[in-house]
């Protein structure tokens, strides 16, 4: 772990601007035309959300004047990790083949930058800056809370226009589409979807776990050496 506050600056300065190139790409900037449906996407929430959790670690640290770990709730932190995670592995894994989809849109600015690289720093962030050890069990399930209520929005909305298929994006992602699953296969998606999230939540737990005692035992053992 990296306790040095000019590197936390660089790598945190580097993810908001990366951050912003991005958020302009999502409105439509580089399409030459607005996207006034960016809010429904999962995707761009869950960045939308890093970005603002790396602006503040930016701001705390340029406010420190020592050198130290990153202190910014560890346990919005852990939230924010598991929730870009899922944008990255549900995108990667079910969306980006998808035979309706245009391979080439996974090559622009935005989708490389909000889908592969800023999902990756977020993680690394955590990895690298946040002292170990302090997650708790209950994180992973506290994490469901942003995807649900992510679906929640989704069919608020829907109901709201009457469920008419002519909304655009009614149903941004196939799995969440009543249309084409059904209430049961909608179901099913969100329960396979949730276990998916929980387990990788725990896995994160243990991630963390082991390198809070690995840095314990690095410092006992150099304690014992002087």
């Amino acid at each position: 772990m990296v306790r040095s506050r000019t590197a936390q600056l660089i790598f945190q300065s580097f993810y908001v601007a990366i951050g912003l190139v991005g958020v302009v790409g999502s409105l439509g900037f580089y399409e030459h035309s607005f996207d006034d449906v960016f809010y429904v996407y999962f995707t761009n929430l869950s960045n939308y959300l890093c970005i603002a959790v790396m602006l503040l670690e930016l701001i705390q640290t340029a406010q420190r004047k020592v050198d130290g770990f990153v202190t910014l709730s560890p346990a919005v932190k852990f939230i924010s990790v598991t929730a870009i995670l899922l944008t990255f592995f549900v995108f990667n894994i079910l969306l980006a083949g998808a035979p309706d989809r245009d391979p080439a849109q996974n090559f622009t600015i935005t989708s490389i930058s909000f889908h592969v690289v800023l999902p990756l720093l977020f993680v690394f962030d955590w990895i690298l800056f946040y002292e170990h050890g302090r997650v708790k069990w209950t994180y992973p399930l506290y994490s469901t809370i942003f995807p649900l209520m992510y679906l929640a929005f989704i069919y608020i909305r829907a109901w709201m226009v009457g469920f008419n298929l002519n909304v655009p994006k009614l149903y941004p992602y196939f799995f969440i589409n009543l249309d084409e699953q059904g209430v049961a296969g909608v179901v099913r998606w969100v329960v396979i979807l949730l276990v998916a999230f929980i387990v990788l939540g725990y896995v994160l737990m243990g991630i963390d776990r082991a390198l809070g005692s690995s840095r314990r035992n690095g410092r006992i053992e150099s304690t014992a050496t002087v």
